[in-house]
C-alpha cells in the first residue's frame, strides 16, 4: 500500500506515481555510454575517451576531443531543434537535410567574392553586381529559402491535410533536386571573409546552445509552446479549446525550415564551400537526436533539453567509435538499435502511465 498524505482540497498525494523528469533518464543514458567507452578504451586502447591520462592539457579533460564532439553535432543539432517542435505536434519533417543542401547552394551564391588570387572568381554564379555583398545578404537569403520550404510544408500539412510524412518526403526530393540543379552539380566556393567568420571555431556551438536556450524558454513559458504541446497531445481538443491549429502548424514548420536555412549558412561558412550533397541524411540524424532525447513520435511529449542531450549522445557514440577505431557501419547499427529501443521504451512508458492513472 503506497504512502499518501492529505493534500489541498482533500486530494491525496501518492508517492508511487512520482516520476523522474525524462531529461534525467536521458542524461543517465549519456553517462552510461561514456562509462562504457571509458572501460572499452582502458581495456583495448590503454587510453581514456574524455579524460587526459597523459598530462597533455592543463585540465583533467581531453579538451580537443570534447571540442570535436560538440562541434560535430552542433549544426545537425540546430536542425534537431526545429524537428523536435514538429514531432511534438505529432508530425515529422523528412525534408530538413535536403533543405540544407538547397539552401547551402543558394546562400553561398550570394556570399562569393569578386576576385580570387587577383583574378575573377572562377566559381562565381552571378555577375559582379552580386559579388562582395554584405554578409547580411546571404544570411537573409539562406533564412528566407529555408522559411519558404517550411512554409510549403506547413501549407501542405495544415491546410491541404496531406500527411506530414508524404508532404515532407515530397519536399525532400524537390529540395535535393534544386540543390543539384542550381549550379549543375558544381560546387560554389570562395565566400567573403565576413561570411567565413559565421562558422569559424566554436561559433556553431555557441549559436546552437543560444538557440537551444531560446527555444527551451519558448516551449516552456510562452503561448506558442503550450499550443504546440496541446496540438500534439490531442489535436481535436486543441481545436475545441480555441487554438487555430492550421495556423500554428504552419508556424511550426516555418520555424523548422528557418532553422534548416540557418544550419546551411553555418555549414557552408564552416566548410568555405557549398556542394549539392550537403545535408545528406541530416534529417535522419536530427530525428534520431530528438527521439533519443525523449521526444515522443506520437506527439505531445518531449523537450529541447532532452534533444540537446540526445545530440551529445550521438556525438559521444560517433567519437567513441572513432576512438576505438571501429568502422562507421558499426556506429550506424548501434544507432539504429538505440533509436528502436528509445521508441519501444516510450511506448512502454505510455502504457505504464495509462495503467497507473
Amino acid at each position: 500500500m503506497s504512502d499518501s498524505s492529505q493534500g489541498t482540497g482533500g486530494l491525496t498525494y501518492d508517492k508511487s506515481k512520482r516520476q523522474w523528469p525524462n531529461e534525467l533518464n536521458v542524461f543517465a543514458a549519456l553517462i552510461l555510454i561514456i562509462v562504457v567507452f571509458e572501460i572499452l578504451g582502458a581495456i583495448f586502447m590503454g587510453q581514456s575517451l574524455l579524460f587526459d591520462t597523459r598530462d597533455r592539457f592543463d585540465s583533467i579533460f581531453n579538451e580537443a576531443r570534447l571540442r570535436i564532439i560538440i562541434i560535430q553535432v552542433a549544426i545537425v543539432g540546430i536542425l534537431a531543434l526545429g524537428v523536435t517542435q514538429v514531432i511534438i505536434t505529432a508530425g515529422i519533417d523528412l525534408s530538413s537535410g535536403s533543405v540544407v543542401g538547397a539552401t547551402a547552394m543558394i546562400a553561398m551564391s550570394f556570399a562569393q567574392v569578386a576576385e580570387v588570387n587577383g583574378g575573377p572568381n572562377p566559381k562565381a554564379i552571378f555577375g559582379p553586381a552580386f559579388l562582395d555583398l554584405p554578409v547580411v545578404v546571404p544570411v537573409i537569403v539562406g533564412l528566407a529559402v529555408g522559411m519558404m520550404a517550411g512554409f510549403i510544408n506547413g501549407i501542405l500539412v495544415a491546410y491541404s491535410r496531406i500527411p506530414p510524412f508524404i508532404a515532407t518526403l515530397g519536399m525532400m526530393l524537390f529540395a535535393r533536386g534544386v540543390a543539384q540543379w542550381w549550379s549543375l552539380g558544381n560546387p560554389v566556393s570562395f565566400p567573403t571573409e565576413a561570411y567565413a567568420v559565421i562558422g569559424a571555431g566554436m561559433n556553431p556551438v555557441i549559436i546552437f546552445l543560444a538557440l537551444a536556450a531560446l527555444f527551451h524558454f519558448i516551449m516552456n513559458y510562452t503561448v506558442y509552446g503550450k499550443h504546440t504541446y496541446a496540438i500534439g497531445s490531442n489535436e481535436a481538443a486543441a481545436r475545441m479549446s480555441g487554438i487555430n491549429v492550421p495556423r500554428h502548424l504552419l508556424l511550426v514548420y516555418v520555424i523548422a525550415g528557418m532553422l534548416a536555412g540557418l544550419a546551411a549558412v553555418i555549414l557552408t561558412s564552416k566548410n568555405l564551400t557549398a556542394q549539392s550533397g550537403m545535408g545528406l541524411s541530416y534529417e535522419l540524424e536530427a530525428i534520431a537526436m530528438a527521439v533519443i532525447g525523449g521526444v515522443s513520435l506520437f506527439g505531445g511529449r518531449g523537450s529541447i533539453i532532452g534533444t540537446v542531450i540526445g545530440a551529445l549522445i550521438i556525438g559521444v557514440i560517433t567519437s567513441g567509435f572513432t576512438f576505438l577505431r571501429l568502422g562507421a557501419f558499426y556506429q550506424e547499427m548501434v544507432l539504429g538499435c538505440i533509436i528502436v529501443g528509445a521508441v519501444a521504451l516510450d511506448q512502454w512508458q505510455q502504457k505504464r502511465a495509462a495503467a497507473r492513472a
